[in-house]
């Protein structure tokens, strides 16, 4: 890190007393000089990654014969590789439409009232967690002791998982929540729910109050009800903000890896495109399929990040 910033100093001053000596240079020459250390930094390190990962998933996992498309047959295919790819739909679905949800429904109700600030601090203080850390807490509230057979239901060990415990007092029986296969995977996405909610929140609650009053006491003048005015107001004055969070949270959840690590570490049905590469890469040690699920998982992400361009030219043109 010492060595990288040092070079860039020295680059950096290279480059300006170049440009201080040249007093006629145009400025396209002056802004080439800028960019260049810029474009060096891409091409080494994400332009020739990228080009590296692309022929490393065309080989076998020895990286030494040559298997074309045979990694990417096989990661659409098998049975396993299936479930990985049902389970990466399933949160990218679910987690930036419901996050955002959540996040809308809570920005309207807590505008403008007397404990905003409380309430908004309650719902934006998981963002300020690290996925590994509310994963670990998630864990214990999922977590479950076994009942022990032929003991009273009063020396039965107590339910350390908060959900479970509760479970218990109801009369009910506790449940395995992160081993039975596919809710498991709901529960985990519940966690990325919680923590990405905030997020939307402050988004889109900063787009509401930017909405001109004006407007708001034209559509009351109007007679437009509550309902009325979130459908035909609130959610078209702040879609361009909407498109943004949905996507950037979309764009989060494709590279999702914490949180299923640290809760079930890709078992019992639970892994996605983002932890199956690092599995395959580095603890089978078959790089060629590690490759091919990264090359994928970087094609997942390139509608969303299209989508999203091109809403926000649409918002540009309507100004």
């Amino acid at each position: 890190m010492l060595f990288a910033v040092v070079l860039f100093v020295v680059i950096m001053a290279l480059i300006l007393s170049v440009v201080e000596r040249i007093k006629n240079m145009s400025p396209n020459l002056v802004a080439l000089f800028f960019l260049f250390p810029t474009v060096i930094g891409l091409g080494f390190g994400l332009v020739y990654p990228g080009i590296d990962t692309i022929r490393r998933s065309l080989l076998d996992r020895n990286g030494k014969e040559f298997v074309g498309l045979d990694n990417y047959l096989t990661a659409l295919t098998e049975s396993q590789f299936q479930i990985v790819l049902r389970n990466t739909a399933i949160w990218v679905i679910m987690v930036p439409l419901v996050a955002t949800l959540i996040g809308l429904v809570y920005a309207v109700l807590v505008d403008r009232t007397r404990f905003e600030k409380q309430a908004k601090i309650l719902v934006f203080l998981p963002m300020s967690i690290s996925l590994v850390g509310a994963s670990i807490i998630w864990k214990f509230v999922y977590d479950y002791r076994p009942v022990l057979e032929g003991v009273p239901a009063d020396k039965q060990p107590a339910q350390i998982g908060l959900i479970n415990q509760i479970l218990v007092w109801l009369g009910g029986e506790p449940q395995q929540f992160l081993l039975n296969a596919p809710a498991n995977t709901f529960f985990l996405i519940v966690v990325m729910i919680w923590i990405q909610a905030g997020f939307a929140m402050t988004v889109l609650s900063a787009s509401i109050k930017a909405i001109p009053d004006e407007i708001v006491e034209a559509a009351t003048l109007d007679g437009l009800g509550g309902f009325q005015m979130f459908r035909y107001i609130t959610v078209p004055s702040i879609r361009p903000s909407l498109v943004v969070v949905i996507t950037t949270i979309a764009m989060g959840t494709l590279k999702v890896f914490d949180v299923v690590r640290t809760m079930t570490g890709g078992n019992f049905d639970t892994s996605v495109v983002a932890y199956e590469f690092y599995t395959q890469s580095f603890v089978q040690q078959n790089p060629g399929m590690g490759s091919a699920l990264a090359v994928i998982l970087f094609i997942l992400v390139i509608p969303i990040i299209a989508y999203n361009v091109r809403q926000l030219r649409k918002s540009e043109e309507i100004r």
